[in-house]
């Protein structure tokens, strides 16, 4: 037996998933810049973040200027996007944060992104199903006048998002992207009338002065608004299946936040726009999530405003699905590796997609709406809170999670070309990944100091430190899984983040006699 083979055998030995064909990379040539940045916008949910994160920022920070937030943000996040996009030339791995931070941090903080890459879209998504339901079930009430309760048809999302996850990765950017669409045109609809019909203040730009942004909600305001971002680092997440990684990826990157920086620095001002500077904050809290729909009812009339009502929920399931691909995905990655089974590892017959991910999703989901519907006829008889504690636990847990994966893998870019010698040629990219770096460490700060205020809890209560704190513990259980890969497995180890580059040498070793 030659080296090669030994070496082989081992790593068989220690678990690693040696090729075995197609079944372990997904299928290329999949999605073009088209499909991708579908895929990418629809994590975004614009009519979601619309309708419900810009009226409850207004409501709850009484930030007057968060237009001029989503523009700051922006720019931090194009920051970042320098160095992730240039990563993303020299890395093609479903993993995309894990593999990123792999190659400039090594393997054992590649395990500990992975994990909390794992936790936080898992988080994201399945928080998204509590308002899908109570929002359907509030459609059903009104239009149908048919009372159900919320988890069916959250559950019921989880079985069509999960078998959409099954499909070929092509059909899904159409889905997303008809929905996506759809609810865009319709925010830009309202955009437009509120600009034509503005309130007694008219066409005031008061919500980009930079005096509006004072005041202690501002860093809380930022959490919120960096959430709204969430969708475009997916990109790198696809590589393997476009045609030209190297090109689509970073492309698609600056295409999404971009434009989400700028759709939604305009959305915020029109809703200032519609009722004025001065009383958007007043109008906020007096009319919460409603606050779109009261606002295009007045000028659009009721049939926009119902049909505004379902795109919301369309919306929602776009979000859904597309946060279902991303976790697939990575556990296909991580699967693959040696970071979770082998089984997790293989694609789906005929559609390429990574099935037993998908899989794992789906059984993630269903288990949690299942654990907070128990919790309907809890004590304080208010039928809304368990729905409302998933939506808002989960969503803040993951945008936490995702805020600190980037943060990291800002940090792996420098380190990554600094090792490769390529400090100087790379020079401005590591300065714009060591400002987006900084910054998005303060976010961080500010997410956990302020969590108490993000999901709605006291100052005084436990959740303020234990739900972050779950973000916590997936990185030093990833930390501690990728320490125990090193002493015991070090051949698994060395592969972490390597993705197809690892199995084109096992198929070099199968060849060498």
């Amino acid at each position: 037996m030659t080296t090669d083979s030994s070496s082989r055998s081992r790593a068989a030995a220690d678990g690693i998933s040696t090729f075995k064909g197609r079944e372990r990379a997904l299928r290329a040539d999949r999605l073009g810049t088209g499909g991708l940045l579908l895929s990418v916008l629809a994590a975004t949910a614009p009519l979601t973040v619309v309708a419900g994160v810009m009226p409850t920022t207004f409501a709850v920070m009484g930030i007057v200027g968060q237009p001029l937030l989503f523009v700051v943000l922006g720019a931090v996040l194009v920051l970042f996007s320098l160095g992730y996009a240039e990563m993303s030339r020299h890395v093609h791995n479903a993993g995309a944060f894990y593999a990123y931070i792999s190659r400039g941090l090594g393997g054992t903080a590649g395990a500990g992104a992975a994990m909390v890459a794992l936790v936080a879209y898992n988080s994201l998504q399945v928080g998204i199903y509590g308002i899908f339901g109570f929002e359907v079930s509030g459609l059903f009430a009104t239009y149908a006048d048919i009372e159900i309760a919320w988890w069916i048809p959250s559950l019921l999302a989880v079985l069509a998002v999960g078998a959409l996850g099954w499909l070929k990765i092509d059909v899904n950017a159409r889905v997303l992207g008809v929905l996506l669409v759809v609810e865009v045109l319709l925010v830009v609809v309202f955009d437009i009338a509120a600009i034509a019909d503005p309130g007694k203040e008219g066409l005031s730009l008061h919500a980009f002065n930079p005096d509006t942004l004072t005041g202690a909600g501002v860093g809380t305001a930022l959490c919120f608004c960096i959430a709204a971002f969430l969708g475009f680092e997916q990109a790198p997440v696809y590589a393997e299946e476009t045609s030209r990684p190297h090109v689509l990826v970073p492309r698609v990157m600056f295409l999404a936040v971009t434009g989400v920086a700028v759709f939604f620095a305009i959305s915020s001002w029109a809703l200032t726009v519609a009722t004025g500077p001065a009383a958007i904050v007043g109008t906020s809290q007096e009319q919460s999530a409603g606050l779109l729909f009261f606002l295009t009812e007045e000028r659009l009339g009721g049939t926009f405003t119902d049909v505004l009502h379902v795109l919301f929920v369309t919306g929602m399931f776009a979000a859904m699905l597309s946060f279902h691909n991303v976790v697939a995905r990575y556990a296909f990655a991580m699967g693959r590796e040696g970071l979770l089974p082998a089984a997790f590892g293989r694609t789906t017959g005929g559609s390429g997609a990574p099935g037993t991910g998908s899989l794992l999703q789906t059984v993630i989901a269903a288990v949690l709406v299942l654990v907070f519907a128990l919790t309907d006829d809890k004590p304080t008889g208010d039928p809304t809170a368990p729905v409302l504690h998933l939506f808002t636990w989960g969503g803040n847990i993951g945008a936490l999670g995702v805020i600190v994966l980037m943060a990291i893998a800002s940090l792996s870019v420098v380190v990554f070309f600094v090792r490769r010698g390529a400090a100087r040629a790379q020079a401005w990219r590591l300065v714009t990944s060591a400002l987006a770096g900084i910054a998005l460490v303060v976010i961080a700060g500010y997410t956990v100091k302020d969590f108490d205020v993000l999901v709605g809890a006291g100052p005084d209560s436990s959740l303020s430190w234990v739900l972050p704190g779950v973000i916590g513990l997936a990185l030093v259980v990833g930390l501690v899984q990728g320490a125990l890969l090193r002493a015991r497995a070090p051949e698994t180890h060395a592969r972490i983040g390597l993705g197809n580059e690892a199995f084109r040498l096992d198929q070099e070793a199968e060849r060498t006699p």
